[in-house]
């Protein structure tokens, strides 16, 4: 179904990944049907709220029947884009560049991992999932070729802003930021930052909170 004329809520957007990740996990026990009173139990979030966030997009469910499981996440995955096939590189091929390649997100999420790239001739021409790792001056010219759609950067802080300089003039669509650097790029290239620290941080704050109650 196509998107309605109101502007979908980031926070809605925020909540489809889950949507999908808990349906899959219903599909994987062979779970056709579910109502959004069973599906909230699950994900701990009202009922109404489902109901509320889909309707952004239309309504998926049918009264006293709920919602078909495997058509619910096919058309969530329409909304994210997942089966479109984004081509994705990454830039950085060190521990963190290297878990991510290994990971098997990228192929389960309708991405496809195309490029690996790197500035130290040391790991230049090794091969990492499949996939032999380049010189990062191959960048540009690489993305134009094969009209990549994702960057994700696993890059110091003080080479983040301008290898993303570089990916966008090379004409990529989305950067996955690992770097804790604030990337200044045009605003028709979406951005998505992944601060460990942060989340790292929040934790702390939580689980002090909690002590703190305890006393």
């Amino acid at each position: 179904m196509e998107n309605n004329e109101r502007r979908v809520p980031e926070v809605v957007i925020k909540r489809l990944p889950r949507y999908y990740r808990y349906l899959g996990e219903l599909l994987k026990q062979d779970i056709q049907r579910i109502s959004s009173n069973s599906l909230s139990k699950l994900m701990n979030v009202t009922a109404s709220q489902i109901r509320q966030d889909l309707n952004y997009f239309g309504g998926f469910g049918q009264q006293g029947y709920g919602y078909n499981v495997r058509s619910l996440i096919d058309e969530i995955g329409n909304i994210l884009g997942l089966n479109d096939g984004d081509t994705t590189i990454i830039i950085g091929a060190g521990n963190l560049g290297r878990a991510l390649a290994n990971h098997n997100s990228f192929a389960n999420r309708g991405f496809k991992l195309v490029g690996i790239f790197d500035n130290d001739e040391s790991i230049i021409g090794a091969k990492i999932c499949g996939i032999t790792v380049m010189s990062d001056l191959e960048i540009e010219g690489f993305i134009r070729d094969n009209s990549v759609d994702v960057a994700i950067l696993t890059v110091p802080n003080s080479a983040a802003q301008d290898m993303a300089k570089r990916v966008v003039d090379g004409g990529i669509r989305g950067i996955l930021n690992f770097s804790y650097s604030e990337l200044d790029v045009p605003p028709n290239v979406p951005v998505e930052n992944v601060h460990l620290s942060d989340y790292l941080m929040t934790l702390a704050y939580r689980i002090k909170s909690e002590r703190d109650t305890e006393e």
